[in-house]
């Protein structure tokens, strides 16, 4: 049993389906997986598959690489769409897969397409057989399996990670599709280099995307009078949507543009900030989770070296609450690319982590005596503040005195850098420090 038999003739099936490699040899893209020697077409060229999950945009081969399989193993090839298919189906499916292998010894694999889309209960029914190697199992997904796969499932399968195509991989698939007998050589396209560029751009690393427009822009174009069908920019630019950005607010998108925007702002790069906040913006994020970042970033990426950083982000935040979206983004857009041009400095951010880990560390030493509340009645009879000098009483406000207790006297958390405003206060510590005797 094959599920990936249609009835359906050649012709009429879509452009991208009639160009779909058949094998290895024909497949475009995906070398660090599929290339000589690597470990993906080793296991399928060997038909030596374990459980495996496809992960990666739309349009990058993960079905392709499924019926790659289908044809090259002596399993058997099972599949199904976890949007159309529930618990039954897969209960049935592995029930058919238990008969196969204890009569026949044959093996089964199952290709389940957008696997992110089964839920828990679904997953766990497929986990037993493919612990007990029933089922071999191919997952496709376009979500992070991290965020969508449960644990169990993960440890027992390998993911391999299918990356966007390149631009001249996209030129030879569609080149390959604009010549080919079963493409579309038959309508005699031509298409300008101009129209081509575009609809490479657009179809945003997609080849599926890309085929379909190819497909509708020669055959909704008349041939002229030597028989071609010219295809330019007006014609191509009509006969693709514009391409939808790729942000997903709960899944892997999310978090690695939110990562490349902190990233940017703490590079000061304020071009890059401003680009990867538009992405944003224009994704629908919460303009708000923005703010908080940019809040976090003030301080943990800028800190001392320019203090008004801090103010000015939290103000922000308080502005983007008030205001709200479109105006909102005038407000980002201020406060990042003064975040991004401002010194940076992580000083203050480093040793408050190291005091923590001081603290975890031993949480056992006492506030000294003469630091202690003396406020209280009785405090004085155990000591509590005696011996404390008031450091306004000394000149510069400033009197020798231990505030660490015993056990981390002389310990340093704070190095001040030297940039921005940041070198001031360094170099008052230092003055302190050595009039304390303290290493600075």
């Amino acid at each position: 049993m094959n599920l990936f038999s249609s009835s359906i003739s050649e012709n009429n099936k879509p452009l991208a389906a009639r160009m779909r490699p058949q094998s290895l040899s024909e497949f475009v893209g995906q070398s660090h997986l599929v290339g000589p020697g690597k470990m993906l077409r080793r296991m399928i060229e060997a038909d030596q598959l374990a459980s495996i999950i496809l992960y990666g945009p739309p349009g990058t081969g993960k079905t392709t690489l499924a019926e790659i399989i289908a044809k090259s193993t002596n399993s058997r090839f099972l599949r199904l769409n976890a949007v159309t298919s529930g618990v039954k189906e897969v209960r049935e499916v592995i029930a058919e897969a238990e008969e196969a292998l204890s009569l026949y010894g044959q093996r089964t694999v199952l290709f389940i397409d957008e696997i992110h889309r089964f839920n828990k209960a679904q997953q766990d029914v497929l986990l037993g057989a493919v612990e007990d190697g029933v089922i071999i199992l191919i997952g496709a997904t376009t979500e992070n399996p991290y965020f969508e796969v449960n644990s169990a499932l993960l440890s027992r399968s390998r993911i391999f990670q299918l990356q966007p195509l390149s631009r001249e991989e996209l030129k030879e698939i569609a080149k390959r599709a604009l010549e080919s007998e079963k493409g579309l050589a038959q309508y005699r396209p031509k298409v300008t280099e101009e129209a081509l560029d575009f609809l490479l751009q657009a179809s945003g690393s997609d080849a599926r995307v890309l085929l379909n427009a190819l497909e509708l822009a020669v055959l909704t174009t008349p041939p002229g009078q030597d028989g071609q069908r010219l295809v330019d920019l007006e014609v191509a630019q009509e006969s693709i949507q514009k391409s939808a950005l790729k942000y997903d607010k709960a899944g892997d998108n999310h978090y690695d543009v939110a990562s490349a925007f902190i990233k940017s702002i703490r590079g000061s790069d304020p071009d890059a900030a401003l680009y990867w906040l538009a992405r944003m913006l224009v994704a629908g994020e919460d303009p708000k989770f923005i703010a908080r970042r940019i809040i976090i970033s003030a301080s943990e990426d800028i800190g001392n070296a320019n203090p008004q950083a801090l103010p000015l982000a939290v103000a922000a935040f308080d502005a983007v609450d008030k205001v709200g979206m479109p105006e909102a983004r005038i407000i980002l857009g201020q406060v990042v690319a003064y975040l991004a041009a401002s010194p940076k400095s992580n000083r203050a951010y480093l040793a408050i982590n190291e005091a923590i880990a001081d603290v975890k560390k031993d949480p056992s030493p006492q506030v000294p005596l003469h630091l202690r509340d003396a406020s209280y009645r009785g405090a004085k009879e155990f000591g509590h503040g005696l011996g404390y000098k008031y450091p306004h009483d000394y000149p510069g406000a400033w009197v020798e005195q231990q505030y660490l207790p015993a056990e981390l006297a002389g310990k340093t958390y704070y190095h001040p850098s030297e940039n921005g405003s940041e070198l001031k206060i360094k170099e008052r510590l230092e003055r302190l420090r050595q009039s304390s005797g303290k290493p600075t």
